[in-house]
């Protein structure tokens, strides 16, 4: 048990250690679907020119279309998803468990990208985004914003999604 803390805070730190680093880095890859706030404007550039931007951006369009092998395939062995207090410790326990009921939900719902951005530095890469969900599910009516913050990693020439954020 005490070892398994001290690699969760090592995973944190190092966490922690490449966010900083990523904010403080200048190769940005920036996409706006919708300018509310001018105050937050970047200069728009499609993040699909990132090839870590790329490996988001279809994996997301996996889970939109409900190809659970496809969307697992972007994902590290062992990624590290949080989402509403809660943890997946690998893609395989997440694609045999919360996956399904993500891809549920959002097969229900419109998704508008309000911002994403994509810094790649080396072997590393962070993405950050905020989206707008409306729509329906389950007879209720959602109109929310979710947070995704996800670090990818470059082995063998593939990034992998090795952690990702979700908050709505």
């Amino acid at each position: 048990m005490r070892k398994d803390r001290n690699k969760m805070k090592k995973i944190s730190i190092m966490l922690t250690t490449v966010s900083l680093m990523f904010l403080t880095m200048s190769n940005v890859v920036t996409a706006h679907k919708s300018e509310g706030n001018s105050a937050n404007k970047r200069d728009e550039l499609p993040v699909l020119t990132s090839s870590a931007g790329k490996v988001v951006m279809q994996f997301h369009q996996a889970i939109q279309a409900n190809d659970k092998s496809k969307a697992r395939g972007f994902l590290a062995d062992n990624v590290i998803i949080y989402e509403g207090g809660r943890v997946e410790r690998s893609a395989d326990d997440y694609a045999n468990h919360h996956m399904l009921a993500d891809m549920k939900y959002l097969a229900q719902l419109e998704v508008k990208i309000l911002e994403h951005e994509v810094r790649e530095v080396g072997q590393t890469a962070f993405s950050m985004s905020r989206t707008k969900l409306t729509g329906e599910f389950k007879g209720k009516e959602v109109n929310s914003e979710g947070m995704e913050s996800m670090v990818l990693l470059k082995k063998d020439g593939k990034w992998k999604i090795a952690h990702i954020h979700w908050s709505h």
